[in-house]
């Protein structure tokens, strides 16, 4: 099993470009919430609530995996997914009160914040690291995490 260390060092590879990294400091948070909100979307056989829907058993589930990884990369992320579940939760009833649609506004972000990814590495001149392994699309998120991190001295 790699280490968290050996799955960050591996996506670094084809994320050098200032440009692509900028890119991906936009996106992959924005394809993170509008994921969110996608999955929040479909009916739960219960009543939804902030925390009993589809996203959240999303979250639960790539929490497992980063738990495996690293403790402080799994705090981090239930934080992050915390906030981006309460986030998608207002959004849809804001939405909700003025006849808009979370699920068009998600599909609306994921699809122009992936446009920008394959553009990020269309200027890198390499392809996404997921192409070689789907684990890297949860690799992506703790990529950005990392380096947040390592500015305010946690250990990952």
């Amino acid at each position: 099993m790699r280490t968290i260390s050996n799955w960050l060092d591996a996506y670094g590879v084809s994320h050098k470009n200032s440009t692509n990294k900028l890119i991906h400091w936009i996106c992959i948070p924005a394809i993170m919430f509008s994921l969110f909100g996608l999955l929040y979307s479909i009916p739960f056989p219960m009543d939804k609530t902030v925390l009993l829907n589809w996203a959240t058993l999303f979250l639960l589930f790539t929490l497992g995996f980063y738990l495996r990884l690293s403790f402080s990369i799994f705090v981090g992320f239930v934080v992050i997914g915390g906030l981006m579940l309460w986030g998608n939760h207002s959004l849809a009833e804001y939405l909700a009160q003025r006849g808009g649609s979370l699920p068009l506004v998600s599909l609306l972000i994921f699809v122009v914040a992936w446009i920008g990814q394959f553009i990020g590495h269309k200027i890198e001149g390499k392809k996404p690291s997921f192409f070689e392994d789907l684990q890297f699309l949860l690799i992506g998120p703790a990529w950005l995490l990392h380096f947040i991190y390592r500015k305010v001295g946690i250990p990952y």
